[in-house]
């Protein structure tokens, strides 16, 4: 049994974006969760914007905008860049975000953003309340970290999160599943899990080479702190006896003359 309510937006999840746009000092930051794709070739975005922000003249102005792809980490960010006005001040500052120079459009990226996409705006569409500015997707930029040996894109590792009805939420680390998967002959499944085992195993390796390296850097260092340890002591030990040696012969030389 269901209940019926008034009409509202009430899409949910919805991808959280960080949305650089202005160029200079005029650079700025808007969150946005009104945002998706159109069309796939050529690519096309937009992102529904409020007439009242300021976001909104600087992208009607340059007619250029990036899309930052939110990770977990920037959760808090996202959130301040999506309350605070930046008539009044630099986001980039506040938060502690690099603006990366784009390839392609004039605005600058969020440097700490897993995924940059630079777009630039070929129609704007007018709604009473929000502007949908509907954009191409001229470059895209990934973090090294989330490119695979292949040279692909695994959004999977970018720990990104999603929207949901006024709250923040991570999404899940394990896939529920993947596209195709509800009609996948037999055959693409094995397939397809030896592969992920493949990965599996060699992600494991990795990781144990990684804390084996950390093991050794751990004992070195701890070698040459010993080393530098007892140098110390040898140093100190050897000072003491000298200055032994030497109050000494002062001693002695005293009493011949005393006598």
């Amino acid at each position: 049994m269901k209940k019926s309510f008034k009409p509202g937006a009430m899409i949910s999840p919805l991808p959280a974006v960080m949305v650089s746009c202005g160029e200079d000092e005029e650079k700025n930051i808007i969150t946005i969760a009104w945002t998706g794709i159109i069309n796939s070739t050529p690519p096309l975005t937009y992102v529904s914007v409020r007439k009242s922000r300021h976001s909104h003249e600087l992208i009607r102005k340059n007619r250029e905008f990036v899309i930052n792809l939110v990770n977990e980490e920037l959760t808090f960010a996202a959130d301040y860049c999506g309350v605070k006005s930046g008539r009044d001040i630099d986001k980039f500052a506040e938060m502690n975000l690099t603006p990366e120079p784009s390839e392609v459009v004039s605005c600058p990226g969020i440097g700490e953003s897993p995924l940059n996409l630079e777009c630039k705006v070929i129609e704007i569409h007018e709604y009473p309340s929000h502007d949908m500015f509907v954009a191409e997707i001229v470059n895209v930029k990934a973090d090294k970290n989330i490119v695979d040996e292949k040279g692909k894109i695994n959004l999977a590792e970018a720990g990104l999160m999603a929207y949901v009805h006024g709250e923040y939420m991570g999404i899940k680390k394990n896939p529920l599943g993947r596209f195709g998967y509800s009609v996948m002959k037999a055959k693409t499944k094995k397939r397809i899990g030896r592969e992920k085992h493949a990965e599996r195993v060699e992600k494991n390796r990795k990781k144990r080479e990684t804390k084996s390296q950390g093991k050794t850097s751990n004992l070195q260092e701890a070698v040459k702190k010993n080393s530098a340890g007892r140098k110390q002591r040898t140093e100190k030990t050897s000072s003491k006896r000298s200055s032994g040696y030497r109050a000494e012969f002062k001693s002695s030389k005293k009493g011949k003359r005393d006598r």
